[in-house]
């Protein structure tokens, strides 16, 4: 049985003012045990179901980078001596630039890492001061450059818009740096903000600057426009790929496809299931500690129907492609036309939906507003 695996690692060098991601800023000592009872945690998942086969890996956070490259090399040497892995297992790795150096990124290479997504947010210096970043432009560029010398030719950035003090030509200027280091993967968000942070703090007391609503748009028209026509194709809501780049792992989420997640606050989905481990990184190392070893779960629950053909429905429509009729009837043996038939008219009548020869997808415009669209499905 193939599926993807997640790992999460809890720990940043600092807190970036619009991250609300369970993450933590903790001494390096802590490091080794998390480091241990991850791989204790591997083992016993392993056990407990010996037939999987992971054809994707996904190591986030947090900032997984901030470990050493040897404790990195040992998650990912534990992970491979108990799974079994295909000949094209997809093994990514999170990185902060400023996070790496040319020996780390040779150590992830020949740990089996095979693509990498740097967190650069901006190439300007002055936007990364502006939302707490610890890196430079520059080393932004080196890190992208390091890791392509490593042999990580697959390499994804993550870009946004909509950042304090940032102009429409920063996001331009950012896209074509990218495009001329030959990144082959973008992810561009819009900033969101998220309660608890030091930016929702910020605004509470007026003190953000933000773009103007038409600043915004400007800035996601000239996204949504530019990269297709710079050959990368947006195949999500936020993400965009050159061909033969697209994220295997994230779309297995989209495609509503079995993933386990190890590590403190790592979710689950399988067999329709939702579990997720305990997000206390001092209970997950605990639990994980000694001879009665206890997986540190931290909460489960099995789906219901109507909540799983809602998930299915809005996590399939964040995709260009969109939720096709037959793969939906194969899992539920349900007619979505039928049983969303009145969200399905509304949103066409709106031009935020439209019917296509296997199924429904999101309009251009829908791809805009598409939250307005997903909520819809859920149940009362």
């Amino acid at each position: 049985m193939n599926l993807g695996l997640y790992i999460h690692i809890p720990f940043c060098r600092k807190k970036c003012f619009y991250c609300d991601f369970p993450s933590s800023v903790v001494s390096e000592a802590v490091y080794a045990d998390y480091v241990n009872a991850l791989c204790r945690e591997i083992a016993i998942r392993q056990k407990n179901m010996p037939e999987a086969v992971l054809d994707t890996v996904f190591i986030g956070g947090g900032t997984p980078t901030v470990l050493s490259a040897g404790q990195l090399a040992s998650i990912l040497g534990c992970l491979q001596a108990h799974f079994l892995f295909t000949n094209q297992t997809e093994i990514t790795i999170e990185a902060n630039p400023g996070t790496v150096n040319r020996e780390k990124l040779a150590v992830l290479k020949a740990a089996g890492v095979n693509r990498i997504s740097f967190g650069v947010q901006s190439f300007s210096g002055d936007i990364l001061r502006q939302i707490g970043r610890i890196h430079s432009g520059a080393e932004a560029v080196e890190a992208i450059m390091n890791a392509r010398e490593a042999g990580i030719s697959n390499i994804n950035i993550d870009l946004m818009y909509g950042l304090p003090a940032q102009h429409i030509t920063d996001i331009m200027d950012s896209i074509q740096k990218a495009i001329e280091l030959g990144v082959r993967h973008m992810s561009v968000y819009g900033l969101q903000i998220e309660e608890a942070t030091p930016f929702a703090r910020l605004e509470s007391q007026g003190l953000l600057q933000l773009p103007s609503e038409e600043e915004e748009a400007a800035m996601y028209e000239f996204v949504t426009r530019f990269l297709p026509e710079q050959g990368y194709q947006r195949y999500e809501i936020s993400n965009y790929a050159v061909q033969d780049a697209k994220c295997c792992h994230n779309l297995k989420y989209w495609h509503y496809q079995p993933y386990l997640g190890l590590g403190a606050a790592a979710h689950s989905f399988f067999d329709g299931r939702r579990t997720a481990n305990t997000a206390d990184i001092k209970k997950y190392i605990n639990a994980l500690q000694g001879q009665n070893a206890v997986l540190p779960v931290g909460f489960a629950e099995k789906l219901d129907r109507e909540t799983a053909m809602a998930e299915f429905m809005f996590l399939a429509l964040r995709t260009t492609e969109g939720c096709a009729w037959q793969a939906f009837y194969d899992y539920f043996h349900m007619d979505f036309f039928i049983k969303y038939k009145e969200i399905i008219e509304t949103f066409s009548q709106k031009k935020l939906l439209e019917v296509t020869a296997t199924g429904i997808r999101l309009t251009s415009l829908g791809m805009q507003y598409g939250n307005t669209v997903f909520s819809s499905f859920l149940p009362d």
